[in-house]
């Protein structure tokens, strides 16, 4: 029985590994970015008035494109740990 999660499927090289430390930089990078662009939509959304441009709806909207995009950086930074700690783990 084969034990690897994924079976090759195309013709990507048997060692084709993923660019972690690349992966870990731009996800520590955009992280407090998003998170940021998140708080600061929300609360220029909450100050719009009925007549502002742009209105509350896009700036809602935003928020919460910058809030998925931030979860997604987080999740991507525990990925990366887990398997960095495989990494070590199988080297030993």
């Amino acid at each position: 029985m084969d034990n690897r999660r994924h079976r090759r499927t195309g013709t990507e090289p048997i060692t084709a590994k993923s660019d972690l430390p690349l992966r870990r930089l731009l996800s520590l990078i955009f992280l407090p970015l998003f998170a940021a662009g998140t708080v600061l939509l929300a609360i220029w959304a909450a100050n719009s008035g009925s007549g502002s441009s742009p209105g509350r709806a896009p700036l809602l909207t935003l928020a919460i494109i910058c809030g998925v995009l931030t979860v997604v950086a987080f999740l991507d930074l525990l990925v990366i740990r887990r398997r960095r700690r495989e990494e070590r783990a199988s080297r030993r």
